[in-house]
């Protein structure tokens, strides 16, 4: 709830952050991925839009999802696992320090946020925090009057509702001034596409918003309520019918400021607490129940400061703290599932990333740029890093806004480990923690190249990464239903396109992606749950056509072929898959507001196991209507 304390507490958070971050310098390396639309359905057909909903079918992420993307989805990035995975919001990573799995929650309209950009690479190594593989980054987007109200349904007494709405309007006598409001409700419920995959979700959220001529700034309030279940959810043994319940709340505040054509800094600052109740045995919870509440807060700053024409400095900082604020655990009488038998509870967090960037003119339409720099990560409870990163890049402009890019770049980061692997009991259960996990490292060398014309986007590259000491959860064949988390080093070579295409009426985004590991686990180890759970060759193709003024068609397909895993085996899942997502919406002549839309999800592949041993969700068929002012 957003109390007036709060608001006090944000606005004077503002009024000091102006008068420290004045001489500060919007981010970055650039990111090198296909800007735009990635994937033809925005909207999913399982439950209300998030922001994380369209990342399905991207070509950039691999999601793995337990019930739905929007239940409990994970995002691998390049072969890494969810917990390399970080969200930034603004200039600001948003921590769960309990488990990467709460990562993607996020109580945010998607009205309020721009489109995803997928840092890798240098890109990662300045802006991400406590993310070694990859970042999704969101900025904030500049509101604009109007709204929408959606009421929809299908199959499996699917029914969700949506409302949202937005106004602005000048501020004082100045036209340069306007100021913005936004709120937003929505809502899901179905009996799920399986058994016992049933769901219940709420989400509430609001923004302020003050526009200037050159400057924005945004406060935001977010509230979200989710209870689901699924069959083996992390258990990995359909019988166990397990539920979460969960609450979240998020407050950030956002001041963005251009003080020159090439100088500009971002700030933002934010609390998130959540709540989880977890039941491994929905009809016997008092066979297993952990309740974990956690906070976590920061304040990060990004930008760019132009030196001198030729020289500038890309500079990026995030300080966070997090805390459990309870654990505990029922295990027939005894507590084993809390996460409060590691060396600590709480920890802080300190990253400071400083890039200088040098350009030269080779020829009036022909440009290069080195960026070479570090990183200094530190906790109060692991020891530091510094962090070279480096890149070099030819650009090449030509006529009719065409554009190539080819860049060489290596970098290194850095991250600590969740509370869920280094503060859980160590002597058996689901769960089975390691209090002496330590720091993990990643190294990564990449060659890509960019192509953009009028029609054409291709990005293409190369890469290879050097991971040590990351976290895995393994199991042993004796009892696949535990896990361990151990370290392992594993070398991992990639290779990444993606192509899209438009015509008149007509959009198509293609991808394929080729990974290849080798691993050296530091214990006796006979599967990976996460980090050897991966798509050694996966495609997708997505298109949109206007087949009609009034009739728009959207598909979205993935192939892909994964590596080999014992608990498939044994299950007799299949290691190769298609999925589809097809949608319409049909816009009426006479009704220029409204769009009547219907979906249908996995309409052919119903066996394969986005986690090991965690059964796959059906297919779902929805409709419904959204009337728009």
């Amino acid at each position: 709830m957003l109390t007036r304390s709060t608001l006090l507490a944000y606005f004077s958070c503002l009024a000091t952050s102006l008068c420290l971050a004045q001489q500060s310098g919007k981010d970055e390396l650039p990111a090198l991925t296909v800007m735009g639309q990635e994937t033809a359905n925005q909207r999913p057909v399982t439950t209300f839009e998030t922001p994380l909903s369209n990342l399905d079918f991207d070509p950039r992420v691999d999601f793995q999802s337990r019930n739905m993307a929007e239940a409990q989805g994970d995002i691998s990035i390049r072969g890494g696992t969810f917990e390399n995975t970080g969200v930034q919001v603004g200039s600001a990573t948003l921590l769960d320090p309990q488990t990467g799995h709460y990562t993607t929650e996020l109580p945010i309209a998607p009205e309020m946020l721009g489109e995803p950009r997928v840092l890798t690479g240098a890109d990662n190594a300045l802006r991400g925090f406590n993310a070694n593989v990859g970042t999704v980054s969101y900025s904030w987007s500049e509101i604009t009057p109007g709204g929408s109200l959606t009421l929809g349904g299908g199959d499996h007494n699917l029914n969700f509702q949506r409302i949202h709405h937005a106004l602005t309007g000048s501020y004082g006598n100045s036209k340069d001034w306007t100021w913005g409001a936004e709120i937003e409700g929505s809502r899901s419920e179905s009996d799920g596409t399986i058994p016992h995959g049933d769901h219940a979700f709420d989400r509430t959220s609001g923004r302020i918003q003050l526009l200037g001529p050159d400057s924005q700034t945004d406060l935001f309030a977010g509230y979200q309520d989710k209870f689901y279940g699924w069959p083996g959810m992390y258990s990995a043994n359909t019988s166990r019918f397990e539920i979460e319940d969960y609450q979240l709340r998020l407050f950030a505040l956002n001041h963005f400021k251009s003080y020159s054509e090439e100088s500009h800094y971002e700030l933002t600052a934010f609390h998130r607490q959540l709540t989880d109740r977890y039941f491994n045995k929905r009809n016997d919870p008092s066979f297993y129940e952990a309740w974990h509440r956690t906070e976590a807060y920061g304040v990060g700053v990004t930008g760019r400061h132009q030196l001198n024409p030729k020289l500038f400095l890309n500079h990026a900082s995030q300080i966070s703290s997090d805390k459990l604020v309870y654990t505990d655990a029922i295990y027939k009488g005894t507590s084993l599932g809390g996460l409060d038998k590691g060396k600590f509870t709480n920890r802080n967090y300190y990253r400071v990333s400083l890039v200088p960037e040098y350009q030269h003119d080779l020829q009036p339409n022909e440009k290069l740029i080195i960026k070479g720099g570090a990183t200094w990560d530190e906790t109060n409870r692991n020891n530091s890093k510094v962090s070279p990163i480096f890149r070099v890049s030819k650009i090449k402009t030509m006529g009719k806004g065409s554009i190539t890019e080819t860049y060489l770049d290596y970098s290194e980061t850095s991250q600590v480990v969740g509370y869920s692997a280094i503060g859980g009991s160590t002597s058996g259960g689901l769960f089975n923690s390691n209090k002496n996990l330590d720091r993990e490292i990643s190294k990564t060398a990449e060659i890509g190249h960019f192509i953009k014309t009028n029609d054409w986007k291709i990005d293409s590259s190369i890469f290879y990464r050097w991971d040590e000491d990351l976290t895995d959860w393994t199991y042993i064949k004796a009892d696949t239903g535990s896990r361990t988390a151990n370290p392992v080093d594993i070398d991992t070579f990639g290779f990444e396109l993606i192509a899209s295409r438009t015509w008149n009426n007509l959009q198509a985004i293609a991808s394929y992606a080729y990974l290849k590991k080798n691993e050296d686990y530091k214990a006796d180890v006979d599967g990976s749950f996460y980090a050897l759970n991966f798509p050694e060759h996966r495609a997708t193709f997505g298109l949109i056509w206007d087949a009609t003024d009034h009739l728009q068609i959207r598909i979205d397909n993935e192939w892909r072929e994964q590596k080999e895993n014992i608990i498939r085996q044994v299950t007799g899942a299949p290691n190769k898959s298609t999925f589809s997502h097809l949608a319409a919406s049909y816009f009426p002549q006479k009704f220029e507001d409204l769009e009547l839309f219907l979906a249908y999800d996995k309409p052919w592949e119903k066996d394969f196991q986005d986690i090991p041993g965690i059964a796959p969700r059906g297919d779902q068929f929805s409709f419904g209507a959204t009337y728009s002012w």
